[in-house]
C-alpha cells in the first residue's frame, strides 16, 4: 500500500444540479492523455460515493502531490453562470465525512486540504491566500471544515 499523507477534496467544476457520473470523468481524463480518472473517490449529488481510481494506485489530481495522496471529487462546483460556488448537496456533505473519517482510521496522519491548498505561497507567509489560488476548487475551505475529523 502506498504512504497516504493528504485526503484531497476536489470538485468537478460542473453546474449545480448536473449529476456527472463516473464513466464520463473517467472519459475526459481519457481525453486528456492520462491512463483514465485521476480521482480515487467521486461522490454523486445523492451522496453515492463512487469508486474511480483504486487508491493503491498513485492518483492524477494534485500536480506534483499525487504520490502520497487520494483525490475524492464532488459532483458540482459551480452556479448556472458558471462562477464558482458551494454546490454540496446534504447527502454530499454527509458523505463525503462518512469517507473522510473511514480513511483517517485507515490513514490517520492524512492530512485533509482543498485542491486550492496546493496553490503556490506567493509572498512566502506559509498561508496560500485566496489571491494566491489558482483554482477555486472545491469552492469551501475544506481544511477548516473538516479539521475536526
Amino acid at each position: 500500500m502506498r504512504r497516504i499523507d493528504d485526503l484531497v477534496i476536489h470538485c468537478t467544476a460542473t453546474k449545480e444540479g448536473q449529476d456527472i457520473p463516473v464513466r464520463i470523468i473517467d472519459q475526459w481524463h481519457k481525453n486528456r492523455g492520462w491512463s483514465g480518472i485521476g480521482y480515487h473517490y467521486v461522490i454523486a449529488l445523492d451522496g453515492t460515493v463512487e469508486k474511480g481510481r483504486p487508491i493503491i494506485k498513485q492518483g492524477a489530481h494534485v500536480k506534483g502531490h499525487n504520490r502520497h495522496s487520494i483525490g475524492i471529487v464532488y459532483v458540482g462546483g459551480l452556479d448556472s453562470n458558471l462562477t464558482p460556488k458551494d454546490t454540496r448537496t446534504q447527502a454530499q456533505k454527509e458523505a463525503i465525512i462518512c469517507l473522510l473519517q473511514d480513511l483517517k482510521q485507515r490513514f490517520p496522519d492524512a492530512k485533509i486540504s482543498g485542491h486550492r491548498d496546493f496553490s503556490p505561497d506567493i509572498n512566502k507567509n506559509g498561508i496560500i491566500e485566496p489571491f494566491e489560488w489558482t483554482k477555486q476548487c472545491p469552492c469551501f475551505n475544506a481544511k477548516e471544515e473538516y479539521n475536526w475529523i
